[in-house]
């Protein structure tokens, strides 16, 4: 048997065909680094392609537009961020998961990317439709179970619209992301879950 060379080059291994979700996560975090380092605008397939070093066939395959692929792309950055906590206080869960939301729109350049996928969406029915499919929609509907948690525990008045206090809670966090006449912060987010839980009409 003949030792082998200290200086002989390793042998390579063939590089293979990697794993659909291992190719899909990767498309998704070059995606949202475009977003959110140079805007809704940068995120097309061909520069999404060169970063994760994917094929822009595999992303049509997958999205059905660069708009699309931007919206699902900030839902995998933003999700962790936004868990709904469950300690069974209504008022304690949903001040903090409303000061998070607050957090994401203000930290970096993620509330420039929120907005200009929500302008962009107004015209876009595909990234409209992503962005209800895998934001938006899931987003919503976690409030909606702590609230019907929460109205179960009698923490919440039974005739409530819990669809409203929805809008009225993170509707009012986008106004004035969109519309910044007043600051957005943790101070406005706690406000906000105080008049919603207490009411504005006289005791």
């Amino acid at each position: 048997m003949t030792d082998k060379p200290l200086n002989a080059p390793t042998p390579r291994r063939g590089r293979g065909r990697r794993p659909a979700a291992e190719v899909r996560a990767g498309v998704l975090r070059a995606a949202a680094d475009l977003l959110l380092h140079e805007g809704i605008r940068a995120v097309t397939f061909d520069r999404v392609a060169t970063a994760a070093g994917s094929s822009k066939m595999t992303l049509y395959k997958w999205w059905p537009s660069a708009g699309a692929l931007a919206a699902e792309a900030f839902f995998a950055h933003s999700e962790e961020q936004l868990e709904f906590p469950d300690t069974g206080d209504i008022r304690a869960d949903l001040t903090s998961q409303l000061c998070a939301f607050v957090r994401l729109l203000t930290h970096g350049n993620t509330g420039a990317a929120i907005a200009g996928l929500i302008g962009v969406a107004q015209t876009d029915p595909e990234l409209s439709a992503a962005f209800s499919q895998h934001y938006s929609a899931p987003r919503r509907a976690l409030a909606l179970a702590a609230f019907e948690k929460a109205r179960a525990r009698g923490q919440l008045r039974d005739d409530i619209d819990l669809g409203i206090l929805v809008d009225q809670l993170w509707g009012a966090c986008y106004n004035r992301l969109l519309v910044p006449d007043a600051p957005l912060d943790e101070d406005y987010a706690i406000a906000l879950v105080n008049n919603a839980l207490d009411g504005a009409s006289a005791r």
